[in-house]
């Protein structure tokens, strides 16, 4: 089967069943996972499907599409473990001050993070926060208030934002749903998206953790243009051509 017959059939199939994952394609079509998530790139770049966590809905289907913490920290968890891992070299080298946005990733980073230097971490997710207080770590945690979302476990909203007016950290790390060479990178919940904008505001310097499935998908809200990031950690699933489009915009690529 050609590539295009392939990318025909798994557009028709998304159009019948409404959804389509990434393994149930590649073993439907002999091919590698790899081939199936470039073949939904680029079905979604000609709108014919929508990109979510490990597959594909029709395109009919807006992207608020929003799967719960506990679904998507199953998602791609080797690739998560080690952005987490490379994003250690992101630290402040001496110590210092960092912001953790909620998410699956951003929880790996906070149990991950060294002992040998003594860190301010301001986070909105109750799941860092007890992360931090569950290891042996010298970390001065402190946790943003406002309403906790059920979907992320994040807290938004004006108290939060609040808060986040007055804080200035050495590295801000986010996470995001998409991120498009076209529109930057996107959240399906305008509260979210609103924290999500004051933690790059700051932050001095703003590095996003994605995991390589999160290219080429748009969501709901942008949060940050691409010239507002500093830095992308990613996974070796990312295309070579949006690493290079990203350093050609000097944003820095770390793939793990």
């Amino acid at each position: 089967m050609y590539a295009e017959e392939r990318q025909q059939a798994i557009a028709d199939l998304v159009a019948r069943e409404r959804r389509v994952s990434v393994s149930g394609a590649a073993h439907a079509f002999g091919v590698t996972t790899e081939t199936v998530r470039r073949d939904l790139a680029l079905l979604e770049r000609h709108g014919l499907i929508h990109r979510v966590h490990g597959g594909a809905v029709a395109a009919g289907s807006l992207t608020t599409v929003e799967p719960a913490v506990a679904e998507r920290d199953l998602a791609a968890t080797a690739q998560k473990d080690r952005i987490a891992h490379a994003a250690l070299d992101l630290l402040p080298v001496t110590g210092g001050s960092i912001l953790l946005d909620a998410g699956t990733t951003t929880q790996r980073l906070a149990a991950s993070l060294p002992t040998d230097r003594s860190l301010t971490v301001v986070t909105n997710a109750a799941g860092v926060a007890t992360t931090l207080s569950a290891v042996s770590n010298p970390a001065e945690v402190h946790l943003l208030g406002g309403r906790v979302r059920a979907a992320s476990l994040a807290c938004v909203g004006p108290q939060t934002l609040a808060a986040l007016a007055d804080v200035r950290v050495d590295v801000a790390f986010l996470g995001t749903n998409g991120l498009t060479l076209e529109h930057g990178f996107t959240t399906p919940d305008q509260d979210e998206a609103a924290v999500k904008a004051a933690m790059v505001t700051a932050g001095r310097r703003v590095v996003v953790l994605t995991d390589s499935s999160k290219f080429g998908r748009e969501t709901l809200v942008r949060f940050a243009r691409l010239a507002q990031i500093d830095a992308v950690v990613t996974d070796d699933g990312v295309d070579p051509t949006d690493v290079r489009a990203l350093e050609a915009l000097d944003i820095d690529v770390v793939v793990a």
